[in-house]
Order: structure tokens, then sequence, then C-alpha cells
């Protein structure tokens, strides 16, 4: 091979090896065109309004349907790693019940979040836990390979002959 070639093909293996570490962003949620959310003015936009210019909500209050939430958030992945949110925004609209008109917009971000600290154990079973040797061995004995000698037993059909 020529001096060129052997350059042309490191140049391209060093190009698709460094496009493969290159991150990957993901948009998920409410995305804004027109109008933002917190565009929205307190005491002036109904609900009808801020529907018109948003959209419906990306998630309504489950006790009390004055609350709308509009959220989104950006995602990289590199490689083979898991995906890692860079960026998270919620943006919270209260209306006064007597008049849906918007009382108070609240935006919060990733750095507002709260870690939550799963429980890792797991619900306990009924039952013994076997070893690999017990589940290797637990059907040993039990004729399950050897010719049925009780045709008369209950559960047997006439015409089921091993």
């Amino acid at each position: 091979m020529s001096r060129p070639a052997v350059l042309a093909a490191a140049a391209i293996g060093l190009a698709a090896a460094v496009s493969a570490c290159t991150p990957l962003s993901s948009y998920s949620g409410f995305q804004a065109i027109e109008a933002k959310p917190t565009d929205m003015k307190v005491g002036e936009d109904s609900k009808s309004t801020v529907t018109e210019k948003l959209g419906s909500p990306s998630a309504v209050s489950t006790f009390d349907n004055n609350a709308w939430y509009y959220i989104s958030q950006t995602t990289d992945r590199v490689a083979f790693y898991k995906p890692r949110v860079i960026k998270r925004d919620v943006v919270a609209i209260k209306f006064n019940p007597s008049d849906e008109k918007v009382a108070s917009i609240d935006t919060y971000t990733l750095k507002d979040g709260k870690v939550i600290a799963y429980n890792s154990h797991e619900t306990p079973t009924r039952g013994r836990e076997m070893t690999i040797l017990e589940q290797l061995l637990g059907n040993v004995g039990r004729g399950g390979m050897l010719p049925n000698d009780d045709q008369d037993a209950p559960g047997n059909r006439p015409q089921d002959r091993r």
C-alpha cells in the first residue's frame, strides 16, 4: 500500500473512533414554539388563552385541576453509557379556582430537583431458596422417565399409554 492510502485509512479510522464518542442529544417533553410558559401574564391569561398559546400541558395535578405543568428535558448519551439528563425545566402554572385566571407561574430546573434514595431491598417470597445443586438434582428419582405402571390412577386417560 502506498503512503497516502495508509494515511487516508488512518484518518478515516480516527474520524470513526472520534465520532463514536460524540454525545447524542435528545429532547423530550414540551417544546415551546411561539410562546413560552413564562410569557403568560398573572391575572390576565386564563386557562383557554394558555391552552391557545401553549397547547395542552404535559401534566395536570392529580388533586387540583388548577395546577398545570409544562415539562421538558434534554439528555445526552455517549457511546454505550447510560443517558445523562443535562437540562430539565418544569413550569408550574396555577390558576385561581374562581375565575380561572393565572395566579402564579413557578419555574423549576434540574438544580431544584431532589435525589430520592430508593430502597434496594427486595420483598421476600414464601418458600425456601434452593441451591444450584438442589435445582439440578431436584427431579432425580421422581419417576418422570420411567414407564407408568399405574394406569388406573386418577387423572390418567384410557388412551394415554406410555
